[in-house]
């Protein structure tokens, strides 16, 4: 089965929140915490938008490749944060 890895950035203590497209994520069901990483039991896909991509989409025509986007939210030192568009590496 894949597995697809996302690093926590620096500093992220729990608890936080786990959100795949907007979906929030359940700890357990959806993803392990693994040392810093988050670890998810299916493969994710993070397309990096080429010149192509780019070019099409300025004139409004509109590409559908899949593009999982990992944000996490949570507090560092009583302040609230969100690391949105997260590094996803295969495993």
């Amino acid at each position: 089965m894949a597995q697809s890895r996302v690093k926590l950035p620096p500093g992220i203590r729990g608890p936080f929140e786990v959100y795949v497209n907007g979906v929030p994520q359940e700890l357990g069901r959806d993803y392990q915490v693994e040392g810093g990483d988050l670890v998810f039991e299916r493969q994710l896909v993070q397309q990096s938008l080429g010149l192509r991509a780019w070019l099409l989409g300025f004139w409004g025509i509109g590409t559908y490749k899949r593009n999982d986007e990992v944000d996490v939210r949570y507090e560092l030192d009583g302040q609230p944060m969100v690391a949105n568009g997260l590094e996803i590496n295969p495993s």
